[in-house]
C-alpha cells in the first residue's frame, strides 16, 4: 500500500459540487461519488476533515443583491451548509459505513455537535470523518475562510480545495482556451495577480500559517487519493 504524504487533511468542497449536473439542490449520484472518494482516503489511515459550502442551496452574497439584509443572508447561507453536511454524512455512513461527526458553528444540538476544537481532534484521531458546517458562525466570512481557519485550528497539514477545474489558471479557462495553468504558485503571487482561488482572508490565513493549498478537479475519479499520496494533481499554492 502506498504511503500517504499527509496524515491529516482539510477537504474543502463547494456546495455546487453536490448538485452535480443540476443547477441547484442535491444530486444523490454526486453525493455517492464524493463519499466513495473520501472513503478511499479514509482507508489509507488519513484523518479527514471536510468543509462544505452552501451555494447549491443558498448563497448569501448573491441574496444581498435582491434586497435581503447581508447579515441575514449570510446566516441563511450558513444554514444551507448544514443541510449539505447532513447529506454528506448520510452518504458516508449509510452507503459506505464510514463513521462521521458533523460539528456546527451555529449550535443545533438535535442534529449535530457544536464545534469544539479538542473534540474534533479526538474524533479525527479515532478515524472519524469530521464535517464542519455553519461556516465560522459569523457573517461576512466565506466557507473558504472557514476551511483555512479550521485547518489551522485542528493542525491539518494541507487544505485540499476540490473544484470544477483542474487547477489555478492565469485566466478563466472556460472563456479563454489559451489560459495557462500553474503547477505551483506562491500565496503572494495568487494575491497580487488577483487569482480567484480563495478569498483574500483565506489565502492570507494560509500564508501566515504556512498551510499549503492544493486546488484540483473533484470530477476526476481518484483525484483526492492522488493528492493525498503526493501525486501531481492540480495546482499547489505554497
Amino acid at each position: 500500500m502506498a504511503t500517504p504524504s499527509y496524515k491529516r487533511i482539510m477537504l474543502k468542497l463547494s456546495g455546487e459540487v453536490l448538485s452535480g449536473d443540476k443547477k441547484s439542490g442535491l444530486d444523490s449520484s454526486m453525493l455517492d461519488f464524493v463519499a466513495k472518494q473520501i472513503k478511499e482516503v479514509s482507508k489509507l489511515g488519513v484523518q479527514i476533515a471536510v468543509v462544505i459550502g452552501g451555494g447549491n442551496i443558498f448563497r448569501g452574497i448573491q441574496a444581498e443583491r435582491y434586497g435581503l439584509d447581508r447579515v441575514a443572508a449570510d446566516y441563511m447561507g450558513m444554514l444551507a451548509t448544514i443541510i449539505n453536511a447532513m447529506a454528506l454524512q448520510d452518504a458516508l455512513e449509510r452507503k459506505h459505513q464510514v463513521f462521521t461527526r458533523v460539528q456546527t458553528a451555529i449550535e443545533m444540538q438535535k442534529i449535530a455537535e457544536p464545534y469544539i476544537r479538542r473534540r474534533a481532534i479526538r474524533h479525527l484521531q479515532k478515524g472519524r470523518v469530521v464535517i464542519f458546517a455553519g461556516g465560522t458562525g459569523n457573517p461576512y466570512f466565506t466557507t473558504d475562510t472557514t476551511a483555512a481557519l479550521r485547518a489551522v485550528e485542528i493542525g491539518a497539514e494541507v487544505v485540499m480545495k476540490a473544484t470544477k477545474v483542474d487547477g489555478v489558471y492565469n485566466d478563466d479557462p472556460v472563456k479563454n482556451p489559451k489560459a495557462r495553468k500553474y503547477k505551483t504558485i506562491t500565496y503572494l503571487e495568487a494575491l497580487q495577480k488577483g487569482l480567484k482561488v480563495m478569498d483574500t482572508t483565506a489565502l492570507t490565513l494560509c500564508m501566515d500559517n504556512k498551510m499549503p493549498i492544493i486546488v484540483f478537479n473533484i470530477y476526476q475519479p481518484g483525484n483526492i487519493k492522488k493528492a493525498v499520496l503526493g501525486e501531481k494533481v492540480g495546482t499547489v499554492i505554497i
